[in-house]
């Protein structure tokens, strides 16, 4: 928790402000501790914290919330919808990004997802014209809601529904933080709520609450054995299974390895492995069309005045001779959503906090050496965009406009994904990189093929067939 936010746990009548005026007693057992509270119309408020005896110090990050409210008056009591905060959080580092600060929610197997941006106005770029104006509270209604959480990039308190009502609405607001007293340097923090539905008591009788809170690291491993979704604070995205996948491999590797760079680079290779075919398949297309290229050159000469029919003799041209122009991007389509995988995965792995490798002292974050008129230098991802220009540099030219545009490109749009990003994002697409160049290196020797029509190709084929049938039969 932060100071700025109420601690987990708190109770509220009215969403940010805490029910105050509880009275420590003695526990039930060893592993709690209990609070109580009571009200002048009768209601007797109960809040037992509680650790599992089975944790024994093992550190699984999880306690139990048990609210009881219990009407000893004599007359009914009705009582309106109440909230249970889920803490504060705040950056790690003073320039984490902003989306990693965040506040979720779950319900109906589905993760909603707010981060402090959201509380920022919204305009039309380069118009001025506002959208919407900023906002002081995140609220939301809804039923059959799970659970609340507030996190940053590594860590995450999770306040869920094990019994009775599930929550019915979400209440979050943004702080804003001083770091190191510099107050021109912006850095916001986020609280929230888990909102509770109303109830009516008569005299005697007791409603009752469950709630699990974890507080601790934002492990895949862990939050899935919790058993309500509550791995989604994890939000990969639309990779998610992708991310998954690479996150346990990683996992694995580091088993093995015992250091999380050559773990990543180990992954790498073994990925590039199992495209080495694709990519193999992909450079054969791009020569194939590179010795296509003097005859699209003439095709566009002759027919530069007319682009429609241009582009049918171009595709005639393609269909005669068998090749097909979009081939050669295959390979990067397939890396597409590996990238975004890594993307996801790296950037709020716990795993990764703090693990050097060489100059680079935190893979979770950027690897800034210094700063040019205040600009960080960052040398990983700079390494990435050079060996992606290398990479293109020794690619077979297709002559198609279209490709060489993409690859044109590519490596400015990386950059500005990876520039500030986790450093093992970069060290991935380098790797990887360095791996295609030396596969290029070991088939750019060879001869272009020499291309025949396809009718022509067929009939060879068929006459050999022919020839092989009267051999059989002699």
């Amino acid at each position: 928790n932060i100071p700025e936010a109420l601690p987990i746990g708190t109770l509220s009548e009215q969403p940010g402000i805490a029910l105050g005026g509880f009275a420590s007693v003695a526990p039930g057992a060893p592993n709690e501790a209990v609070f109580v509270r009571g009200q002048p119309d009768g209601l007797q408020l109960r809040k037992t914290f509680a650790v599992s005896e089975a944790d024994q110090g093992k550190g699984d990050y999880v306690g139990n919330l048990t609210l009881d409210f219990t009407n000893a008056g004599a007359n009914p009591l009705q009582r309106t919808e109440f909230y249970v905060s889920t803490g504060g959080a705040a950056p790690v580092h003073a320039t984490d990004m902003t989306l990693y600060t965040g506040f979720d929610w779950y319900r109906d197997g589905k993760a909603t997802f707010t981060d402090v941006n959201w509380f920022n106005e919204s305009s039309i770029p380069l118009t001025g014209i506002e959208l919407r104006a900023a906002q002081n509270f995140y609220e939301q209604k809804s039923d059959k809601i799970s659970w609340a959480a507030s996190k940053n990039q590594y860590f995450v308190n999770i306040v869920a529904v094990t019994s009775g009502d599930p929550g019915n609405s979400v209440w979050a607001r943004r702080l804003d933080l001083l770091h190191g007293g510099d107050a021109e340097k912006k850095v916001f923090g986020i609280e929230g709520a888990l909102g509770l539905p109303g109830f009516r008591l008569e005299p005697g009788q007791t409603k009752s609450w469950t709630f699990r809170i974890y507080a601790g690291p934002k492990d895949l491993g862990r939050l899935s054995k919790l058993g309500q979704g509550e791995q989604e604070v994890m939000n990969f995205g639309i990779f998610k299974w992708v991310s998954e996948i690479l996150l346990y491999s990683m996992n694995a590797l580091y088993g093995l390895l015992g250091n999380f760079a050559a773990a990543i680079i180990a992954l790498t290779i073994i990925i590039k492995a199992l495209l080495w075919p694709l990519q193999n398949k992909a450079t054969d297309s791009m020569r194939r069309m590179a010795a296509l290229s003097p005859k699209m050159t003439e095709l566009r000469e002759k027919y530069k005045d007319d682009p429609t029919k241009m582009n049918q003799e171009l595709m005639k041209l393609y269909k005669d001779y068998g090749v097909n122009p979009f081939s050669g991007c295959i390979p990067i389509l397939i890396q597409i959503p590996i990238f975004f995988g890594f993307y996801s995965m790296l950037g709020t792995a716990i795993e990764l906090r703090n693990s050097s490798f060489l100059w680079v002292k935190d893979l979770s974050q950027p690897d800034t050496v210094g700063h040019i008129l205040g600009f960080p230098i960052n040398i990983l991802p700079i390494l990435m965009a050079l060996t992606m220009v290398w990479q293109m540099h020794i690619t077979p030219k297709t002559g198609d406009a279209v490709q060489q545009r993409i690859f044109m490109f590519m490596p400015l749009i990386f950059i500005l994904f990876a520039y500030n990003f986790a450093s093992a994002l970069s060290l991935y697409w380098t790797t990887q990189n360095l791996i295609s160049i030396l596969q290029l290196y070991v088939t750019r020797n060879k001869p272009l093929p020499e291309l025949e029509k396809k009718s022509v190709t067929q009939k060879k084929a068929l006459e050999a067939g022919k020839g092989k049938k009267r051999r059989s039969g002699a």
